[in-house]
């Protein structure tokens, strides 16, 4: 995602302890700044331990990993109308089907069949072919899928799942949990910019997180804002993107049409308790469009989001621009 964590203290006397992996394909990283451990070791250790359960999720999520539950779901034989899953990987999915059903459809779990006919990784990105798309488009639909303790119930099967949109939420959320109950009280996770604080400085302050300016060098902020226990994430048409003709093609897919949204929106940022409901909403707001997408936020309780548009202006549903620095 599109934030960048501009965090620079000290922890209580000390220099806070840092790790970071490639993984859930960006970089990922774990920073401890205060814990109730005294030795280094020890904090080493946990870091090294959320690495490890980080990527054990991304091996259960990920849509690529033929191991992986998701993998399996989508590979399922013909007339399989029930499979069962791990309770995480039935939590998930029903966070994505929950913001299918607020958005109304406008983000959908089921979209897997359209942005697998997008490579934004590829050295020569292509459009795919109109008819592929509109070939696949019958086949994304949120309500053909429902979810029964850890059964995974389709009505047909055509339907796939790409957790993309929300996965890596889901994870830090966990990542979170984890650093807690090893005695952690203050650190910062950061899923290649899907950044989720533990607790505030060893100093009291609050952690200091920028807003990346979209297309710019990731220490370059158009914001910067004060974070105490919460999430800060951001979708973007910068993220995932290929230019060809003029125009820029991004990753956030209308399930509707099969193409990238044009609403005028360049990034949408949401402050959350909760990495996941920041991972689905800033999707979810920036498939809404700016209007619809404050409005929704308007109606929560306790989701910020920070909206900019193509002219370079920031707008702020109700409460945002109190976490302003």
């Amino acid at each position: 995602m599109g934030t960048a964590c501009l965090t620079g203290c000290a922890h209580g006397g000390g220099t806070p302890l840092s790790q970071s992996s490639f993984l859930l394909d960006t970089f990922v990283t774990v920073t401890i700044y205060g814990s109730r451990h005294i030795f280094p070791q020890k904090n080493q250790d946990i870091l090294q331990g959320s690495m490890d359960l980080c990527k054990s999720y991304e091996d259960l999520l990920s849509t690529t990993r033929d191991t992986s539950e998701i993998y399996k779901i989508n590979h399922r034989e013909p007339g399989t109308r029930s499979m069962t899953v791990s309770e995480d990987t039935a939590r998930v999915i029903e966070r994505g089907l929950e913001y299918g059903r607020m958005s109304g459809g406008a983000f959908d779990i089921t979209v897997e069949p359209l942005s697998s006919l997008w490579d934004f990784k590829s050295n020569d990105p292509q459009i795919p072919d109109q008819a592929e798309i509109e070939k696949d488009l019958h086949m994304v639909d949120y309500r053909a899928i429902r979810v029964e303790d850890c059964q995974v119930l389709f009505d047909r099967d055509d339907t796939r799942i790409d957790l993309g949109a929300i996965a890596k939420g889901f994870i830090a959320d966990r990542l979170k949990e984890y650093l807690e109950e090893n005695g952690v009280t203050s650190a910062v996770i950061n899923l290649g910019g899907n950044v989720l604080c533990l607790g505030e400085r060893p100093d009291g302050e609050p952690f200091k997180i920028g807003l990346q300016k979209p297309f710019a060098d990731h220490q370059e902020a158009v914001a910067a804002l004060n974070i105490r226990d919460m999430s800060v994430v951001s979708s973007g048409v910068y993220e995932r993107h290929f230019v060809k003709d003029g125009v820029n093609y991004h990753h956030i897919l209308n399930p509707r049409t099969g193409f990238p949204y044009e609403n005028g929106l360049v990034q949408v940022s949401i402050i959350s308790k909760e990495s996941v409901d920041g991972d689905g909403l800033s999707t979810t707001c920036f498939a809404l469009g700016l209007d619809r997408g404050i409005e929704l936020l308007d109606s929560l309780d306790d989701v910020y989001g920070i909206f900019m548009t193509e002219d370079g202006e920031l707008h702020y549903s109700r409460g945002a621009r109190d976490f302003l620095e």
